[in-house]
């Protein structure tokens, strides 16, 4: 595939840096660079956030579209982002874009009102790019849309009578289905036909991640543990019928990390660089971090850290349940993470007994994650399901041993520091087998007495840090999944009048 030849269009609702609330604005920050550089041609379309407009440069108006989705005025503008390599496209619709905080709820964590229009929106205007009625100068020839935000490109697109343009549809959560009332169709411009179980219906509702999932040519997830549990009904979320029709069509391609901005050598974030030839300077890092956060500076202690959304999908209170009991064997917490109310309280009434050995923190802050990851002896992320997980590989880069449930992409990534695996030299954290209390305890006190033998665990320290999960063998995989489909022919196209 020709660079001149080959465009793709990535679709998702953010990107690090500037808009992130998890993994989904990582990809969209570092695959289509990666894409790039194997010589596709890439954009991107995004909502036109103000946290995206305002450091929009070079900026050309592509087209008005005049009043749609509910709002009065829209037009696409095409330009540039900081740190992003490749051209953006931005959909300017303030009525719908230009709102505070989280990019998808309000103040009071509400999902807003008008989701489905603002994300309709997004996949309608990727539709009629393709199409080549947006911007005539630059059709892809591929959309590649990343979950519910984007599942409606696929929709639009395949219900379209004439188009050629390929479809890829990405599930990074299927737990978050975007759903909206049969009454919206007029207004996202779908016809009623589409409103079926052969379709986008989802029990009386309309899915945006069931219309990715049924329309869009290939499916993938982001890992290959995690496309097979989404097949069941333990993972599928209701889906998992829609799934296994389509299984020849799914892909897991593992996430990758942009080595680029997590790096223990050279990361800015970071008051001391190390590596896995001198893992010892990572005690450094880890007296910065206690001393920065008020914690006792021990370095006998074992230091956990959490960067994570506090939910119950992230296993936080399976965490919170085990602490009492393992802070008396000189264990320290650091947690940095919002969301539930109740976890949250629940983590202050911890730092609260524990002065000096735990310490949370839930204001959003880049810098604060980055030194936690660095300076932690142990990153815990014990969720009940993870498609993907970034932050055990961010972990493994700073030689921070990742503790996970073998779960999704967590079963992937980490080697269980077993007495097989330490014989071997392949070990490279520590894997429990259910979410439950007893089974995490049991891994953290494994992790324990592994730290108090301090040769063992620098042997172990220095294996995981020498890990390769960069971006580019993620994007050799799905470069090579749109070459596939563009060279084959359609192999769903329903299209309906």
């Amino acid at each position: 595939m020709s660079k001149s030849s080959t465009r793709i269009l990535q679709v998702g609702a953010e990107i690090y840096p500037l808009v992130k609330t998890g993994g989904l604005g990582d990809v969209m920050g570092a695959l289509p660079s990666a894409l790039e550089r194997l010589g596709l041609a890439v954009r991107l379309l995004l909502p036109g956030y103000p946290a995206l407009r305002k450091p929009l440069t070079n900026v050309s108006l592509v087209c008005r579209l005049g009043p749609a989705f509910g709002a009065a005025s829209v037009q696409v503008l095409l330009g540039r982002l900081p740190g992003i390599d490749v051209p953006v496209y931005l959909i300017d619709a303030p009525s719908l874009y230009d709102r505070p905080g989280n990019p998808y709820v309000d103040g009071s964590g509400e999902g807003w009102n008008d989701n489905p229009q603002r994300f309709g929106l997004l996949g309608w205007v990727a539709a009629y790019l393709a199409l080549g009625d947006i911007d005539p100068a630059w059709r892809p020839q591929l959309v590649h849309g990343h979950d519910w935000h984007a599942g409606l490109a696929a929709a639009y697109l395949a219900l379209h009578p004439h188009t050629d343009c390929r479809t890829v549809f990405t599930v990074h959560n299927l737990a978050f289905h975007g759903l909206f009332p049969q009454t919206l169709l007029p207004v996202l411009q779908l016809p009623e036909s589409s409103f079926s179980s052969d379709g986008l219906e989802f029990h009386g509702e309309g899915s945006m991640i069931k219309a990715g999932l049924h329309y869009a040519d290939a499916i993938t997830t982001v890992s290959p543990s995690y496309a097979r549990e989404i097949q069941t009904t333990a993972f599928g979320c209701g889906l998992e019928g829609v799934i296994t029709q389509r299984r020849a069509q799914l892909h897991g391609i593992l996430n990758g990390v942009d080595y680029t901005v997590w790096n223990s050598t050279t990361d800015p974030r970071l008051e001391a660089h190390f590596d896995a030839a001198h893992p010892e300077m990572k005690a450094a890092a880890k007296g910065a971090l206690q001393r920065q956060l008020g914690l006792r500076v021990d370095p006998g202690a074992m230091l956990i850290g959490v960067v994570s959304r506090l939910t119950s999908q992230k296993g936080i209170d399976l965490l919170l349940e085990v602490l009492p009991r393992l802070l008396v064997e000189n264990v320290q917490l650091a947690l940095l993470g919002s969301g539930d109310a109740e976890l949250e309280a629940a983590c202050r009434a911890l730092a609260a007994a524990a002065p000096g050995q735990v310490q949370v923190s839930f204001a959003y802050d880049e810098t604060l994650a980055h030194r936690i990851i660095a300076g932690v002896d142990v990153i815990a992320v014990p969720s009940r399901f993870e498609p993907c997980g970034l932050t055990q590989l961010y972990g493994l880069r700073y030689g921070s041993l990742p503790l996970v449930h073998r779960v999704g992409g967590l079963a992937d990534t980490v080697v269980d520091a077993d007495d097989k695996a330490l014989a071997a030299d392949t070990a490279t954290g520590f894997v429990f087998n259910a979410p439950t209390t007893q089974a995490l305890e049991q891994a953290v006190r494994r992790a324990l007495a592994l730290y108090r033998q301090p040769d063992r665990w620098k042997q172990v320290v220095c294996r995981a840090m020498v890990q390769d999960f960069s971006w580019d063998g993620a994007a050799v995989a799905y470069a090579d999944l749109y070459r596939r489909l563009l060279e084959a022919k359609p192999v769903r196209l329903t299209k309906r009048p």
